[in-house]
């Protein structure tokens, strides 16, 4: 039987070695890398591809519920026990589908117990442990390039347009493609996004004007976007409600 892969994300290096000490004294587990905060996590997982992330939650840039959030829409990715100095997170864990939650520090046995129940989920299960209620919304999507991955701020999106299987995200630097599905992100986000086409979600923030054509179609223009976009009949209303809200 293959050996149990652990990524180990903390950014105090005395933790790091630590719960590679604790790793080491198991049989069947190994420790493939080590990442000092929540983006170094994300990169390694994409490349060490472990079955298990040991992930702190104060951490400087992303913390450890951000990071699990992403990982969260991942098919393949990680189990997720959180090791953390605090008691009080345990509800956002297990909202980002967290399978475990070891307060620090980190004793063997506890550290056995979580390692063995995450052996035991299955991925639909470690989803209801979430509570299947609406996603916890990230501050920034994490796409695959060339290079490696990227993370857009959400801020800097202007829309988001599906395109059969794939999401294209038009922001700030230019555009992106996601292997996300539109009805998600517009779950994720329903309280900064709306949808004025079937296969268009637009920033409210960004939302400039609305025209009507000739013919009766109407065109929405987004501030720092310099084409007019598509609005569907049945979401004109949803555009024209947004465009009223305060401190527009």
């Amino acid at each position: 039987m293959p050996a149990t892969r652990i990524l180990i994300a903390d950014d105090e290096a005395p933790a790091r070695a630590r719960l590679r000490r604790l790793v080491d004294e198991l049989d069947a587990c190994e420790v493939v890398g080590e990442a000092r905060h929540g983006r170094e996590a994300l990169e390694l997982c994409e490349s060490r591809r472990p079955d298990v992330l040991l992930l702190d939650i104060r951490m400087p840039g992303m913390d450890g519920l951000e990071t699990a959030r992403h990982l969260s829409r991942l098919d393949d990715g990680p189990a997720v026990i959180f090791t953390t100095a605090y008691d009080s997170y345990a509800i956002e864990a297990f909202d980002a589908q967290a399978v475990g939650y070891l307060l620090k520090p980190v004793r063997r046995e506890r550290l056995l117990k979580a390692l063995r129940q995450a052996a035991r989920l299955s991925r639909s299960q470690a989803d209801q442990l979430g509570g299947g209620g609406a996603p916890l919304a990230r501050s920034a999507i994490c796409v695959r390039k060339a290079s490696g991955l990227q993370l857009i701020p959400v801020e800097r999106i202007h829309y988001f347009q599906a395109d059969q299987k794939y999401v294209t995200i038009h922001h700030d630097e230019g555009e992106d493609l996601l292997d996300e599905p539109l009805k998600d992100l517009a779950a994720e986000f329903s309280d900064r996004f709306i949808r004025i086409h079937r296969s268009i979600l637009v920033s409210a923030a960004r939302i400039e004007r609305l025209e009507k054509r000739a013919g009766g179609q109407h065109e929405l223009w987004l501030r720092d976007h310099p084409q007019a976009l598509p609005v569907s009949r049945r979401h004109v209303t949803e555009v024209k409600l947004a465009l009223r809200r305060p401190g527009r």
